[in-house]
Parts: C-alpha cells; sequence; structure tokens
C-alpha cells in the first residue's frame, strides 16, 4: 500500500509537456546554439583571422619600407625623398602611419616643414608607451634572433599592430638629427577592422532576432501538423476505452508513424473486442454453469431432506446427484483457476526432462475403463524413447484435455488414434484424431479461445467444463510449443503439438 501510495504521489507530481512545448523550446535552444555559435565565429575567429591579416600586411609594409629607407639614408642629400616616400606611404595606405623615430620616441621623419607633394602632414603622433613597448618586444626578439633587426610586427598594449625595426646609430649620408640608434615605426590602425565588426555585431542581433522569430512560428506550425492526428487519435482512443469499438482510427494521415500507429491501434481494438466479447460469453457461460450445480446440489438435498430421507434407494440416487454436480462444480473451478493462475504469470514452469513415450502412455491408462466399460478404441502409434523438457504436471493437462476431448466428440465407432513420432528440425510430434464431425474451418482459431462446449457433450463420458482447450493453449504459450488442428468437416479432427527433442 505505502508503495502504491509512493508511485501514486509521484505521478501526481511529475511534470508532463505536450509536444507543442517540446517544439517550442527545442526550436529556441537549437536557435540560441546557432547564434552563440555564429557570436563566437565572430567574435574570435575573424578577429583571429583579421589580426593575421593585419599582422601581414604590416609586414610586407614594415620590410619594404625598412630596406627603402635604409637605402635612402646612405645617399647625401635625399632627406626630401625620405620625406617623400614616408608621406606616399601612408598616402596609399591610409591604415598605415609610418615614422623614423630616436630613441625617446621623437618624429624624426617625416619632418613637420617638408611636404613635396602636398600629402599633408599626419596628425596621429606616436604613442611613447607603445614605442617603448615595442622596443623591448624587438630587442626581446633580437636576443633569440639576429635576423630580427630588420623589424618584428607585434601586438602591443592591447590593439596596437606595430612593426618595429631598428638602424644602428652613425654612419648615415643624410642628417638624421640624431646620434643614437634610429627605429622604423609602422603602425596599422584598426578601426576599419572594429567598425567591420561593429557593423557585424548588429546584422547579427537582428538575424538573432529574426531567427528567434522564424523558429517560434515553425515550431507552432509543425506541433499543429503533429498534433492534429494525436488528438483525433486520442478522442477515438477515449471513445473505445468508454466501450465504443466501432470507432476507425485510420485516417489519412501526412506521415508514416501515424499511419502504423492507426492500424496497431485498430489491430488492438479488434482484439480487445474479441476479448470483451470473450470476457462476456465466458461470464454468461460460467454463471450459467456454476448456477446449473448448484441448483441441481439444492433441490436434491431438499428432495433427500423431504422426499427420500426413509427410502435407501432413492437417498443414495439423489445423493449421488449431489455427489457428481458437486464433482462438476470443483472441476470448473479448478479449470478456472489453472488458467487464471497461467495467464497471470503466478504459476511458473518447473521444466525437467521428460520421457514423452512413457509419459503419453501412463496418460492414457487414465482412459482404460472406456475401453473396457463403454466400447472405446485408442490406439498408440508411440515411437519409444522420445525425450521433452517441459513442466509434466502441466503438460499433463494437455495431453489428458486433448484425449479426452477426442473421446467426447469422437463418431460413433468410438475410435481415437493417439501417436508421437519424430518430426523436421529436432521437433516431436504429438498427434490425436477423432473421427468426430469435424470443425469448420472458420472455427478453428476460436475454439481454443472461446468458451465453448458442443451441446452433445452431456452424452460423453468425459465430463468437460468448456475451458480444456482454453488451458491446453495457455500451457503451450507458456511452454513456447507450436500446436494447432487440422479437421476435414464430416470426417473428424487431428489436433497436433511440436515438442522440442531434449
Amino acid at each position: 500500500m505505502k508503495h502504491k501510495a509512493k508511485a501514486a504521489a509521484h505521478k501526481k507530481h511529475r511534470h508532463t509537456y505536450g509536444i507543442n512545448f517540446i517544439l517550442w523550446v527545442s526550436f529556441l535552444a537549437f536557435a540560441a546554439v546557432i547564434i552563440l555559435l555564429t557570436w563566437l565565429f565572430q567574435t574570435m575567429l575573424l578577429r583571429v583571422f583579421f589580426g593575421a591579416e593585419m599582422t601581414d600586411d604590416l609586414t610586407d609594409v614594415g620590410r619594404e619600407a625598412y630596406g627603402r629607407i635604409g637605402l635612402l639614408m646612405r645617399i647625401p642629400g635625399s632627406e626630401d625623398e625620405i620625406n617623400k616616400y614616408i608621406m606616399q606611404t601612408m598616402n596609399e595606405n591610409s591604415l598605415v602611419t609610418l615614422y623614423l623615430l630616436d630613441t625617446s620616441g621623437g618624429i624624426l621623419y617625416p619632418t613637420e616643414d617638408v611636404d613635396p607633394e602636398g600629402y599633408g602632414i599626419v596628425a596621429e603622433k606616436p604613442d611613447v608607451a607603445v614605442f617603448r613597448r615595442a622596443v623591448n618586444v624587438l630587442n626581446e626578439a633580437l636576443e633569440e634572433d639576429a635576423e630580427a633587426a630588420r623589424g618584428v610586427a607585434a601586438v602591443v598594449e592591447g590593439e596596437n599592430y606595430v612593426y618595429i625595426a631598428r638602424y644602428p646609430a652613425g654612419g648615415y649620408a643624410v642628417d638624421m638629427n640624431t646620434t643614437g640608434d634610429i627605429y622604423l615605426y609602422v603602425n596599422y590602425s584598426t578601426q576599419l577592422t572594429e567598425a567591420a565588426l561593429g557593423s557585424m555585431r548588429v546584422q547579427l542581433i537582428a538575424i538573432a532576432v529574426i531567427v528567434i522569430f522564424l523558429a517560434l512560428v515553425l515550431s507552432a506550425v509543425l506541433s499543429l501538423w503533429l498534433t492534429k492526428p494525436v488528438k483525433r487519435i486520442t478522442r477515438a482512443a477515449k471513445r473505445m476505452a468508454a466501450g465504443d469499438f466501432s470507432v476507425n482510427f485510420k485516417g489519412e494521415y501526412s506521415y508514416a508513424e501515424m499511419d502504423a500507429l492507426a492500424e496497431t491501434l485498430d489491430y488492438a481494438k479488434e482484439e480487445i473486442g474479441k476479448s470483451d466479447q470473450l470476457q462476456k460469453e465466458v461470464l454468461a457461460n460460467v454463471t450459467h454453469d456454476l448456477k446449473t450445480p448448484l441448483t441441481m446440489i439444492k433441490a436434491y438435498a431438499s428432495m433427500i431432506q423431504e422426499i427420500s430421507g426413509a427410502d435407501p434407494e432413492k437417498r443414495a440416487k439423489h445423493t449421488q446427484v449431489i455427489i457428481d454436480e458437486s464433482d462438476r462444480l470443483t472441476a470448473l473451478v479448478n479449470d478456472i483457476l489453472n488458467i487464471s493462475k497461467i495467464r497471470s504469470g503466478m504459476d511458473t514452469l518447473k521444466l525437467r526432462r521428460i520421457n514423452l513415450s512413457d509419459f503419453i502412455r501412463t496418460v492414457l491408462e487414465r482412459f482404460e475403463y472406456l475401453v473396457e466399460t463403454q466400447g472405446y478404441t485408442i490406439s498408440c502409434d508411440i515411437e519409444e524413447g522420445l525425450y521433452t523438457e517441459g513442466d509434466a504436471e502441466k503438460l499433463e493437462q494437455v495431453v489428458y484435455n486433448l484425449v479426452g476431448n477426442a473421446v467426447n466428440y469422437t463418431g460413433e465407432d468410438k475410435k481415437i488414434a493417439v501417436g508421437l513420432h519424430r518430426a523436421e528440425k529436432g521437433l516431436l510430434r504429438f498427434t490425436v484424431t477423432d473421427t468426430g464431425k469435424g470443425i469448420p474451418e472458420e472455427a478453428r482459431a476460436t475454439i481454443w479461445d472461446r468458451y465453448y462446449r458442443s451441446a452433445e457433450t452431456h452424452k460423453r463420458p468425459i465430463k468437460g467444463t468448456g475451458l480444456g482447450l482454453s488451458i491446453v493453449k495457455t500451457v503451450l504459450l507458456k511452454h513456447g510449443f507450436k500446436f494447432g488442428v487440422d479437421s476435414e468437416v464430416g470426417k473428424g479432427s487431428t489436433f497436433y503439438v511440436l515438442f522440442p527433442e531434449k
């Protein structure tokens, strides 16, 4: 009880979500992942890509300027040419500022009083702190590689892309206005890159809004498309649960899974309908069969009490009726209990190896009194030494019920044939054949499931409850054995079971 209460409480507090909500969350999550990946690509990968491009461009400009200016510095009277080259370089590449600086960061070239081609002096001056950091980077590079004297490209003080190179002091043909080292300082502006990235951020925000909106719309449309047939099937299932088995789950669905589900539910509906009809029939028949012996027992007990109590002969006759009806009632109850136990799984199989040949002969001995007293002929064709594995107690019910069924329904010649032989693929075929009226083809599948007993049963010596074949089916399904019936109307029937040989 406590376990059930906990399970009920858990079920009560368990949250469930509809397809609409799940699709909405899924699409939003997918959109968020796409936006996040795009943002990472923009802010990290693109920045790295642009940084590499700027470093390469800066290195090309710096190396070319280092070589050209170094050459001009050795030509007397080339001050104007140095100014002209620097101004021309900055004019051709608006993102670049180029200077010759002294060791303190003071500007040597371009000079402010010389503007040969009217390019105009660049207003942006070198940042002394950035320059000194660049010099430190150059010195560190020189300690590792002498080739670094031609210059190195570096990112210093945050986002400053700088190319720095050094000309040793002295020995120049032009006036450099300093006696110390001279530094070539090239700065690459990141304004254009930042502007491009900023524009992309704005575009990304717009794209994110559009993607989220489309995700919501698409999830809503898709959920309606998906849930419409589900709701239709749910309504039909509720009608079926209420007992209306005329519902039809099939329809024109947009995807194969719903067609398969509808087909499965229609099959389940038919099987449940059969089960419902069988349950009603079983209840009616069981009620009738329980009521009949109880009525007889009560009636004959009253007769003994009121009429035949003093007459030994009549009393014996009446008490025998009570005993017979009590036996019949006991057999019916036992059969019902056996089926219930086996089908519910409570009655587990106790498997062991069985000599099936001797086992069948032992069961047939219980029918010897019919041969001796009522003229029945039970012929046996049983191959020796055949073994199988199963629950002996339950397989005894199978053999007894199949033979008893043949006794009750065989023809007027009262002949029954029992056989056991090896079949193909390691199977043993057990057969029970009668010469009765046979079973119509349309009834062969239902005789195993129905609570059925022919109207002529009472004329036969084996008092059946109508559950014999149902017990046979239940036991054999529990074992996993194949079984069936071959019959021809007017000529009789052969019931068979295929046992695995062990």
